[in-house]
């Protein structure tokens, strides 16, 4: 019988304004089962349901917005460490203050521990107050100066959580026809109007890019191959890049006039030249070729 692995147990904390949600939102992209503002009293009994459920990797937020949080929190924290099979993490985020009262400026919400005062007052009070949870922190993150991006990458580096098969990058190539409009929710459109157009083969016109006649058509002129090879060099640069800057999908879209040819035939051949990338999944869809020639 093969023993059950430990589950990746992570509690978030820290001040208000240092980017929990954020930190929080990462960790499920990145896979994790999260809660956000679980009331402490109630994190022994969500341990308990991650073991007997056998659920690999967890993360929570808790902090002062609770008002038994700071009594409360230190012996729970410690009932966690003595759970065998948990291997729970604490990590505490902050900031300077200059940055927090920033941030709260920005987003024009009242501090937690100071409504009616001023932010500044109540982010001087929490960080007095959270210093003996500080202090059992196994990481602490200063968030200062990263971006939303940057945070995300760190939690991916303490989780140990790299991209498997369910969390790569989707990429989607999307075939379309300009007459139809541009896809609202394409990253990067490239157009193909100026290849060689079989809609003006009769026998052609009624095929797609998918039918072998068109795809020979359209490979018998150099520009074609020329835009697959360029196209297929800048892919394999930009995707990358995507990835590692944590995108959460990517969409280009390749565009002729009807979506049914030209369009067709270069998303179809991109897909064999650029599967197979390293963190990402790519994907086919064609919005147009159902329309009539």
């Amino acid at each position: 019988m093969t023993a059950r692995r430990s589950a990746r147990f992570i509690v978030l904390t820290g001040l208000s304004g240092s980017g929990k949600s954020q930190a929080i939102r990462a960790l499920e992209d990145l896979g994790y089962f999260c809660v956000d503002n679980l009331p402490t009293t109630l994190i022994p009994t969500l341990a308990g349901l991650v073991k007997r459920e056998g659920i690999s990797r967890v993360a929570i937020v808790v902090d002062i917005r609770e008002k038994s949080f700071l009594a409360e929190f230190p012996k729970t924290f410690k009932k966690l460490r003595a759970m065998k099979g948990l291997n729970p993490a604490l990590i505490f985020l902050e900031a300077r203050h200059d940055t927090l009262v920033r941030r709260f400026s920005e987003t024009r919400r009242p501090h937690p521990l100071a409504p009616g005062k001023s932010a500044a007052e109540g982010i001087r009070t929490e960080r007095k107050r959270m210093n003996a949870i500080r202090a059992m922190a196994d990481q602490i993150i200063d968030t200062s100066e990263l971006t939303v991006h940057q945070l995300r990458q760190a939690f991916a580096g303490f989780s140990g959580v790299t991209r498997d098969e369910k969390t790569k990058l989707p990429v989607t190539l999307l075939s379309f026809g300009f007459k139809h409009g541009i896809p609202v929710d394409a990253d990067l459109v490239f157009d193909v109007r100026f290849l060689a157009n079989p809609h003006f083969v009769p026998r052609l016109r009624p095929k797609t890019g998918k039918d072998r006649g068109v795809i020979r058509f359209m490979e018998q002129h150099a520009a074609t191959g020329e835009m697959l090879e360029r196209l297929t060099e800048l892919l394999k640069f930009l995707i990358p890049q995507y990835v590692a800057e944590g995108k959460s999908y990517l969409t280009i879209a390749i565009g002729c006039t009807g979506g049914r040819h030209r369009s067709v035939m270069i998303a179809e051949a991109l897909k064999k030249t650029i599967a197979g990338m390293p963190g990402a999944r790519v994907r086919v869809q064609h919005r147009d070729i159902r329309h009539k020639p």
